[in-house]
């Protein structure tokens, strides 16, 4: 199927959060509700030709309405409504609503996340592919780590380096994922056989999962940018 779109950007949210209640919609930082910073983020990059969210919250397909009304809301299923359906699955079925080249996918719950940085991991992407053919953002870790057999996963305990000379390992943020429609229909998964690792500021790349995550990324908000 031919689509007018070459790169479209989703944002899946539930109503519900079972350890954050309400954390989609809630006041965050300058008072917005925190959903409301991503979609600010998604509609300042100029690439991006549609933005989707993805919900079956009555209040945020309201907010959409009245304040994004260029936002296409997809009321999600009853089948991909529980806390356990993967990720993979719900954008699946975005993509076959709503048919594009590409997608960037992110997530209402990384609201310091910066237009300037999204805009440059668009660029990059297109830049490389299809050398590259997705990318993942990631944020850089130089600390001791271990398994839970207690084995050292990246280093030699026996040769006690500062962990600045440690060799990188990186964590996958979920801040930002871009890959073909293509990709996701074949492999069920966003990243592909050869991705760019985009890395992040770490400050950037707070992530909201709990109650002390969303207080401190506020308290960053407030510190940073003056709210």
């Amino acid at each position: 199927m031919s689509s007018p779109y070459r790169l479209v950007a989703l944002m899946p949210m539930r109503h519900s959060s079972e350890r954050v209640p309400g954390k989609n919609y809630r006041p965050f930082g300058d008072g917005r509700p925190l959903f409301h910073h991503m979609v600010e983020v998604m509609l300042s990059c100029p690439q991006i030709d549609k933005i989707v969210i993805d919900t079956d919250s009555n209040l945020i397909k309201e907010q959409c309405t009245d304040q994004f009304p260029d936002v296409l809301v997809l009321d999600r299923p009853e089948h991909l409504l529980g806390g356990m359906t993967p990720m993979n699955d719900v954008l699946l079925h975005d993509i076959n609503e709503v048919p594009s080249e590409f997608y960037l996918q992110t997530h209402s719950t990384n609201p310091l996340l910066s237009k300037d940085t999204m805009q440059r991991a668009v660029d990059m992407f297109f830049d490389q592919y299809p050398i590259y053919d997705s990318l993942f953002s990631v944020t850089r870790l130089q600390t001791r780590l271990w398994d839970g057999l207690a084995r050292a996963v990246n280093h030699n305990p026996n040769i006690l380096l500062r962990t600045q000379d440690l060799p990188p390992i990186y964590e996958e943020n979920s801040c930002i994922f871009i890959f073909p429609g293509d990709l996701m229909k074949q492999r069920h998964n966003r990243i592909g056989n050869r991705p760019i690792m985009f890395e992040m500021d770490p400050l950037e790349a707070q992530d909201i999962d709990e109650e002390i995550d969303f207080r401190i990324a506020d308290l960053i908000f407030k510190e940073t940018r003056g709210a």
